[in-house]
């Protein structure tokens, strides 16, 4: 089983200081044999979904959750989640991350892949939080 990675990014290719929904593209890596390889680019086209209205909204987590699911993604990785969360998390792997840079991001959750894939395997109901500095903590999703 290969995991693939979605990366919130900004137009610099550093990681958005936004929710993951307010990326302005998503790097996909797939893992194979224990590395990370980026396979594709994608513009996130629904970054202005429910603009006019409240920050966060179904509307756009759904639309990115239908667009990530189609790509096969299965771990999402950026500084900040927002309101959907608690949705998202009942289809993937959300991933904090503290660094700017994609290439120290990949480092880490190379080191603690084996911990991704455990997740995984067990097909909860709502997958757990990672939380990456140095090392890597897991706990459980909040409301908020």
């Amino acid at each position: 089983m290969n995991l693939k990675f979605a990366f919130a990014i900004d137009k610099n290719r550093k990681f958005l200081n936004e929710h993951f929904g307010e990326a302005d593209k998503y790097l996909i890596y797939e893992e194979k044999e224990g590395i990370l390889v980026l396979i594709s680019e994608e513009l996130n086209s629904h970054k202005n979904d429910d603009e006019s209205h409240e920050h966060g909204l179904k509307k756009k987590g759904n639309a990115l959750s239908s667009m990530l699911k189609d790509k096969q993604v299965n771990v999402l990785v950026a500084k900040q989640f927002g309101r959907n969360l608690n949705i998202v998390s009942r289809h993937f792997i959300p991933v904090l991350i503290s660094s700017d840079q994609p290439a120290e991001a990949i480092d880490t959750l190379q080191k603690y892949l084996h911990w991704l894939k455990d997740e995984w395997k067990k097909e909860p109901e709502q997958y757990m939080l990672f939380t990456m500095k140095s090392g890597i903590l897991k706990s459980a999703v909040k409301e908020i």
